[in-house]
């Protein structure tokens, strides 16, 4: 009967959960209701704010949030704290000190106009286009006033001598050369024709003095960037009210012209004592000197040493005349290095010659007359190249534009000193002007055993980018070398 059952019941039509038939059977078959999968799947809306706030008031929410809000906090400080010393772990960087265009470059002194115009004077307004590659800050012309020699009472500031040409040539020169980004200093040396003296005599000063101050502002007025004056220690001792004007007329900048003008003063003194004191009483933005005239390297040194602890470096000028014609990339070297504002006397610091090759600071040729030559840069020779990659390389260097100055080594012959500032890159320069080879054994605090050559006077006994043994360094006779290493943090 069991078994009755069960075979009638697999005959019965399949029911949804026991509802009522879904289909009948027909021919066999069997049809099949299937849910609508919206029916299947249970909606969900969520919790409602009561709910909400059910649960996030609970004990277990309360200190997840306390414990998340708690890591942030902490994460947040660490982070801080670790910001913190890393700004004072680091080094702080040192503050650049004040200075004016004429610390930035070198200037070149022309005495000679004639000779580095391209006419037999200043017509034509432009100074060679040979010197417009020299990375040059600055020009110093002149004098070039009528000034008839030791007569004061003819003497013509405002008036340019008729040979070195007018005005109107003079404007356009002028402009020229501030179109290039090129400074024009004038000198106004008032008897530089005559013998008495640059300020003729001392019964002349206050008059001569008197009417200079005149001259300036018409002089500044055109556009002029600074005045050069000799002896002017002597006038600061004599006329030192006077000295006061002129120093205001030129140095204190006006609304026309806000660019800071510079008052170069110049010295006959080489003794390194003197010129501090008169670099210290007269005021001058730059003086020169003959301090570094001295042929002993030791004297040179003490000179720089001296003038440097005593004064700003952005005061400190340096020159050369009479300079022998196998060390002039040397002394480019020795000027373009150390503290202060290298000045370059007319040609003999560029390597200026003349066509035929001669030197045109031959002192034979400069006393015979103010002859006009075909003057032109030999590049070939290497003096004008060289200038101008030290020149390049002094204007984007710090150490070597504003760097601290220590010197590591001196003798009568030999001289060797190291150029730093703050975190750049650190700079040595060594020379040697003697007749024979010489061997430095350069050892110290910061300096290290190795370093790169930047400059070499010469490349074949001294390749540029090769290294260096500080502590036997070799310089052949007459030769320089500047080398660089890094800042050892």
């Amino acid at each position: 009967m069991n078994r009755i059952d069960e075979a009638e019941r697999e005959r019965e039509p399949m029911t949804g959960a026991g509802g009522p038939p879904a289909a009948a059977e027909k021919n066999g078959t069997v049809k099949l209701k299937v849910l609508e999968e919206d029916e299947e799947q249970t909606k969900f809306t969520g919790l409602n704010k009561e709910e909400l706030l059910r649960v996030a008031g609970s004990p277990g929410w309360v200190r997840t949030r306390w414990a998340l809000l708690l890591v942030f906090w902490i994460g947040w400080l660490g982070m801080l704290v670790g910001a913190v010393l890393i700004i004072l772990r680091a080094p702080v960087c040192r503050e650049l000190p004040p200075t004016d265009w004429w610390n930035e470059g070198p200037l070149l002194q022309i005495r000679n106009l004639q000779a580095f115009s391209e006419t037999k004077d200043l017509k034509g307004g432009s100074v060679r286009p040979t010197l417009s590659g020299l990375k040059l800050k600055g020009l110093v012309i002149g004098p070039i006033h009528a000034a008839p020699a030791d007569d004061p009472m003819n003497l013509e500031f405002e008036e340019i001598s008729p040979e070195f040409g007018n005005l109107e040539q003079f404007k356009r020169l002028l402009q020229t050369a501030h179109r290039k980004g090129v400074f024009v200093v004038l000198d106004l040396t008032p008897n530089y024709r005559g013998s008495s003296g640059p300020w003729f005599s001392s019964a002349s000063v206050t008059n001569v003095a008197e009417r200079l101050k005149s001259a300036l502002v018409f002089w500044l007025s055109e556009g002029v960037d600074g005045i050069q004056l000799p002896g002017v220690e002597d006038l600061a001792r004599m006329v030192p009210s006077l000295w006061t004007d002129i120093r205001a007329i030129i140095q204190n900048g006006t609304d026309k012209y806000p660019n800071k003008r510079v008052l170069i003063g110049v010295t006959e003194t080489s003794s390194a004592e003197t010129v501090s004191d008169v670099l210290s009483s007269t005021g001058v933005d730059l003086l020169l000197s003959g301090v570094l005239s001295a042929s002993d390297q030791t004297e040179r040194a003490h000179s720089v040493q001296l003038l440097y602890s005593n004064h700003s470096q952005t005061k400190l000028a340096w020159s050369l005349e009479d300079l022998s014609r196998d060390l002039v990339k040397v002394n480019q070297l020795l000027l373009m290095t150390l503290p202060g504002t290298p000045v370059f006397i007319g040609g003999d610091g560029i390597g200026l010659k003349d066509d035929d090759t001669k030197v045109v600071w031959d002192s034979e040729m400069e006393s015979k007359c103010h002859a006009v030559f075909p003057l032109r840069l030999q590049g070939e020779r290497g003096e004008r190249s060289f200038f101008q990659s030290i020149s390049e390389l002094r204007g984007k260097e710090r150490s070597l534009l504003f760097g601290d100055f220590s010197l590591l080594f001196n003798s009568s012959s030999s001289l060797a000193y190291l150029r730093v500032w703050d975190q750049s890159t650190r700079f040595l320069a060594a020379f040697n002007w003697a007749a024979e080879e010489v061997e430095l054994q350069l050892s110290g605090a910061g300096l290290p055993h190795h370093a790169a050559v930047v400059r070499s006077t010469n490349t074949s006994a001294l390749p540029e980018e090769s290294s260096v043994d500080l502590r036997k360094l070799r310089l052949g006779p007459g030769q320089a070398a500047l080398v660089r290493f890094p800042h050892d943090g």
